[in-house]
């Protein structure tokens, strides 16, 4: 082979050789496609605005089309021979596409694990504030972790915890199930509640009871004040009882 046909055989190699290192320390290839004059090839399978199949077509005649409708030629299939491309506004495309995504984050459900520590004797008080927050946690959509704490000698009555337990999945059964049975964690004894309504259905619950609070203030915006005021502490309780639970979940009884 000639000497420069080897010369850019080694420079070729150099390049992508840099490439796969520079991806093996943790960069990237940019997944933004060609637009416009960054497409380097002869022709293009081309589609139009409206997704009409115009045809394989030179790259000049393309980006002439693009100018003509004040659009953006767009490679949307670079492994395609030819490549397709097709005439798009991309501002407003990637507008777009970004709120999408933006709303698919938004309806993405995690599913959270609540826990609710009490003690063997818990008085009758405050066992239903404890269970209060186990049922605003399933009402959530959420799972909870009931644990048990034995301290000295009540280690060796495992079952006042284990009747405790059965006790609250009983008081709890039309919102939540049993999902992890109790059993015996060192000193703790622990079991996991899961919820019947999904994550997703609750989120939904919650934003169509949110857009029926607000239609309806709309619709009476004459509303007295004591009524106002009224919906304001209740607020204030629900505020309340929120920051509550975190340190409830996590205190002993």
């Amino acid at each position: 082979m000639h000497r420069d046909g080897w010369s850019y055989v080694n420079q070729t190699y150099a390049a992508v050789r840099q490439t796969a290192v520079w991806c093996y320390r943790g960069g990237s290839i940019s997944a933004e496609p060609r637009i416009n004059d960054r497409i380097r090839v002869p022709e293009v399978r081309l589609v139009g605005p409206s997704g009409e199949q115009v045809g394989i077509v030179p790259l000049a005649k393309a980006l002439e089309l693009a100018q003509e409708y004040d659009l953006d030629l767009v490679e949307v299939a670079a492994t395609a021979r030819p490549p397709v491309c097709k005439l798009m506004d991309y501002g407003k495309f990637k507008y777009e596409s970004a709120m999408k995504a933006r709303e698919a984050r938004k309806n993405q459900a995690h599913t959270v694990i609540k826990e609710m520590k009490l003690r063997p004797k818990i008085d009758p008080h405050d066992y239903d504030t404890k269970k209060g927050h186990v049922v605003r946690f399933l009402k959530q959509g959420d799972k909870v972790k009931i644990t048990i704490m034995f301290r000295g000698r009540e280690q060796s009555r495992p079952e006042l915890g284990y009747r405790l337990l059965q006790r609250l999945a009983e008081d709890v059964a039309d919102l939540g199930f049993v999902e992890s049975n109790p059993k015996q964690d060192g000193r703790n004894m622990i079991m996991v509640l899961g919820p019947h309504k999904k994550k997703t259905e609750a989120m939904a619950e919650a934003r169509q009871a949110q857009e029926a609070r607000k239609a309806e203030a709309k619709a009476n915006p004459g509303k007295s004040q004591n009524a106002a005021e009224s919906d304001v502490a209740e607020g204030g309780e629900d505020a309340e009882a929120s920051a509550e639970a975190p340190a409830e979940a996590s205190a002993e009884a």
